[in-house]
């Protein structure tokens, strides 16, 4: 090879945008796994505008492997790994995105047609996946046909010649194992010479493999597909291990489900038995950075011409902070706002600004990371179980029972999920394909009991049924019941209103099982965490905020005081907006049993359903400090009483809150996923509206009905 800088050509690639390359292939192909061992830690996940699908990409270095150690040439791409299509005629907006950038209709978003196409097919059932690889030749690309889980064919004992395979394609073949790292450093080379600047473009002109075919062109493309891997596949029938007899336990009726649930329980179970540690360091962690903070600010107010600019200073840098973590760019609009919130902030007095920066932002921030252990656990197993190939299996076994609500099969882990957590749910749907099944999904399963919601079910069994266990944990049982209830009758209804149809039938070809990687488990991980950190974690941080200036302002009078510290916090509350909030509604919810201390713990909830432990403390003299104390909470909250003498948190009031907060949306960072996943405020507005209009519905009915019985 000569390694001169030559000129570049007439109608060589404008040297002045980077070479897009494209990664293609179809689902559980290794795609995403050969993505990661090229791109590694330079992946990152971007949104483009006009697409409410993410597509992954990194800037890579791509060279030669010329063994003349003068050849230093290399070319800067990007390389974006679109989500996986069975065909460019797509059948979700997954595939369509997919379809489109390959096409180049998505110009805009990406900055440019792209310069080549690497089609990964899977050496193990090379036939099948050679379908799309035809239809994307067709599109006259430079393309590269990435062959990869060739060990697993080695063992397999499939031969495969690719020197026949590159003359029939007409392209450049590489064998690859992205699981082993096998062929990486060939295919860098390929993308290299497909990419660099030096080279010309020629005209690529090639054959549809279905030209003059008067038949139908589906059956045309397998038939040419099995042709070529008929001349240049061979299977030796004394390697390769029968599994056949594994599908039929798995995919059984019986034990199928069996299997399936068990499997699922063992992730639910490390969802929650891993994180606790990772999660109580967390809130250690954050506590302790909470002291810090406290510390290094000043014990006596200062001058205003000196505090100002400190206080403007801190909050433009935790601004800048925010902007860069969430990939904010420094516009007007968004310049405008982070001066003028950052002046106002520097108005602040010290105490003020001292409970804004410990309580609204540190709290802000640890409420949104103490879950991000579950979410990396959730996404870490999930992507082991659909690398080894046992995902799809589960998948049909569900897909039974849940089509009868309209749910799809693959609602399944998606729903096991939310029990952690909704946002990571929500999430998980994205491996639904068809819309309305996904949009269904995503509606019902924040009914399903979350860990949020732990704190409010322990608080109301323990005011309850202190004196009985028994009582108390069927009241605890009962609770997940009627959250999984509800989820699924919801989807029955939505399929006969609001969203009709049958749910989807579920049509794969189950993949081979194959040892999953652990490096593409944890690069994904890394990027579903730093999604969740990103997308959702600036948004919880600014609720936290308004929450805070919502519960601080407006102050007492100066000159009224009280007799304990604890008297003049539930006095402050109930005098700030918040508090004056409370008695707007304290009308609408009196026929729940609740009165406007209950509700205050409602609308402060809405940022995080547990907050509502913290607020009672509050709203009924016990400070914050009382959520660190359950007992002496559960206690005072038994005093309570009404103007009438009544007790407050009667048998009735603490049932209708307990099914309240089970079927109420309360929470907003779930609200803010729905909007991004569903790309549009429409239905995140409709999720709240029919879930606080369940909620209050069946609380109304459990008051009432336990108050005509004497429970009141």
């Amino acid at each position: 090879m000569n390694c001169s800088t030559a000129t570049p050509k007439s109608g060589s690639p404008d040297t002045t945008h980077t070479p897009i390359v494209l990664l293609v292939g179809n689902p559980n192909v290794g795609k995403t796994s050969l993505f990661n061992a090229l791109a590694g830690m330079r992946a990152k996940t971007a949104n483009y505008p006009g697409i409410t699908v993410d597509l992954r990409k990194a800037a890579l270095k791509v060279a030669s492997v010329d063994n003349d150690p003068r050849c230093q040439a290399s070319t800067q791409i990007e390389l974006v790994d679109l989500p996986g299509l069975y065909s460019m005629e797509p059948a979700s907006p997954e595939e369509e995105v997919a379809a489109r950038c390959i096409r180049g209709e998505l110009s805009d978003q990406l900055g440019d047609r792209p310069s080549a196409v690497v089609v990964v097919v899977d050496a193990t059932n090379v036939a099948r996946t050679l379908v799309l690889a035809s239809e994307v030749l067709e599109q006259n690309l430079p393309t590269i046909v990435a062959v990869n889980l060739i060990d697993a064919a080695d063992a397999a004992g499939t031969k495969i010649e690719f020197d026949d395979l590159r003359r029939q394609l007409g392209c450049p073949v590489i064998p690859v194992s992205a699981r082993k790292g096998r062929g990486l450093a060939e295919l860098r080379e390929a993308i290299y010479t497909l990419t660099k600047p030096a080279e010309s473009v020629l005209p690529i002109a090639r054959q549809s493999c279905v030209a003059g075919c008067t038949g139908c062109p589906y059956a045309a493309r397998y038939d040419w597909a099995d042709g070529v891997v008929k001349s240049s596949v061979q299977q030796d029938p004394r390697k390769g291990v029968k599994l056949e007899w594994l599908d039929k336990l798995l995919t059984s009726k019986g034990f199928g489900l069996i299997a399936l649930l068990s499997v699922m329980l063992a992730v639910f179970f490390l969802i929650f038995s891993l994180a606790d540690i990772p999660m109580s360091a967390i809130e250690d962690g954050f506590g302790w950075i909470g002291g810090v903070v406290d510390d290094l600010l000043p014990t006596e107010p200062l001058s205003a011409a000196l505090w100002f600019p400190i206080a403007t200073g801190i909050s433009l840098a935790v601004f800048a902070g925010a902007y860069w973590l969430n990939g904010t760019r420094w516009t007007r609009v968004s310049t405008l706002i982070a001066v003028v919130v950052s002046v106002l902030v520097g108005c602040l007095p010290l105490d003020d600004f001292r409970s804004l920066a410990i309580d609204g932002v540190v709290g802000g921030i640890a409420g949104v990371v103490v879950f991000l252990p579950q979410i990396c656990i959730l996404f870490f197993f999930i992507t082991l179980l659909e690398d080894s190939g046992y995902m799809a299996r589960g998948a049909f076994v569900m897909e039974r029972i849940m089509r009868r609500v309209g749910l799809p099969g693959k609602a399944f882990v998606p729903m096991l999920s939310a029990h952690a957590c909704a946002i990571p749910g929500i999430m998980a749907a994205r491996t639904i394909e068809t819309w309305r099944d996904r949009l269904v999904t995503i509606l019902v399963l924040p009914l399903l009991t979350c860990s949020a919601r732990l704190p409010v079910y322990v608080m109301v069994a323990a005011l309850l049924f202190g004196d009985s266990p028994w009582k108390a944990s069927v009241m605890f049982a009962a609770a997940y019941i009627l959250g999984l209830v509800a989820a699924l009758g919801t989807a029955f209804v939505l399929k006969k209103t609001v969203i009709p149809g049958e749910a989807a039938p579920l049509v794969l070809e189950l993949p081979r099982y194959r040892l999953p990687s652990l490096r593409n488990a944890w690069f994904t991980t890394l990027d579903r965490a730093t999604v969740f950190l990103r997308q959702a974690g600036t948004t919880i941080l600014l609720i936290s905020v308004v929450l805070w200036a919502s519960a601080t302002y407006p102050k007492l009078p100066t000159d009224v005081s009280y007799p304990t510290e604890r008297e003049h916090a539930q006095a402050a509350l109930a005098n700030s907006f918040a508090g004056k909030a409370g008695r707007l509604v304290e009308p609408i919810f009196a026929p729940l049993g609740f009165d406007w201390k209950i509700d205050v713990g409602i609308i402060t909830s809405f940022a995080a359903r547990e907050v509502l432990v913290s607020t009672l403390s509050i709203v009924y003299g016990l400070g914050e400090d009382g959520s660190e104390e359950p007992l002496g909470l559960v206690e005072t909250l038994r005093r309570q009483t009404r103007p009438d003498g009544s007790l407050v948190f009667s048998t009735a009031t603490g049932l209708s809150l307990l099914v309240f907060f089970v079927l109420a949306m309360q929470c907003l960072p779930t609200q803010v996923v729905t909007k991004r996943e569903t790309g549009s405020w429409k239905w995140a507005v409709f999720q709240f509206i029919y879930m606080t209009a369940l909620a209050y519905l069946t609380a109304l009915i459990v008051y009432q009905s336990l108050a005509a019985a004497g429970y009141a």
